[in-house]
Formats: C-alpha cells, structure tokens, sequence
C-alpha cells in the first residue's frame, strides 16, 4: 500500500513540477522581452557615444561583472532565507554562468585572431 500512496505523492509533486517549470519560463520570457527593449534602446544611443572597441569590451565586462555579482547577491539572500523562490536564483546562477562562458569564448577567439595575426608573414 505505501506504493500506491507514494504515486498519489508523486502525481501532487508532478503538478508543483509543472506549476514552478511554467513560472520559470514566465520569467524567461519577461526577461528576454526586457532585454529585447533594452538593445533596441542601446541600440540607438550606440553611434551617439562615439566609443571604439575598448569601451564596448570594458562595458561588456562590467554588465558580466554586474551580472555575476546580482547572481552572488541573490543566492546569499536565498542562504540566509530572505529569498524563497528557488527560480529566481537558479535563473540568476544560470544567467551569470551564460554570461561568463559568452565572454570566455569571446576571449578564446580574440586571442586566436591575435595568434593568427602574429604567424602571418610581412
């Protein structure tokens, strides 16, 4: 009988399961549609600016840097039991953690193009 009584469970955890995966991609969806306005308006401050290269880097770095720290607060809170929902922080973790793979590969690349710079005959 435990059996039966532990599909019963299973069918309620399945349906929180569900209820907590449909708010994730709620959230997701709020924030990519945040971020798509955001680029839309950087967009167009982009070539009012004037900056090279180096300060698109540096500005890169700061918003993964931002990123990586909002992820470190907010699972800080989650330790200390401010914060309650789990998604939240996995979806900060998972942000920061995109973030930083997207800058290492950048710097994976830039390098290679540096090395393949300095092979070339003159």
């Amino acid at each position: 009988m435990n059996g039966v009584g532990g599909i019963g469970a299973a069918g309620g955890g399945l349906q929180q399961v569900l209820a907590i995966r449909r708010q994730v991609v709620e959230q997701s969806d709020a924030l990519r549609n945040l971020r798509e306005a955001g680029a839309s308006g950087q967009t167009g401050a982009t070539p009012e600016v004037g900056g090279g290269f180096a300060d698109t880097l540096r500005s890169t770095l700061d918003q993964v840097n931002t990123t990586q720290a909002r992820a470190n607060d907010i699972s800080a809170a989650y330790e200390r039991g401010e914060v309650t929902d789990i998604a939240q922080v996995m979806m900060a973790r998972q942000e920061s953690s995109v973030a930083f793979e997207a800058t290492l590969q950048v710097r994976n690349k830039l390098l290679s193009a540096y090395q393949d710079i300095m092979r070339m005959g003159v």
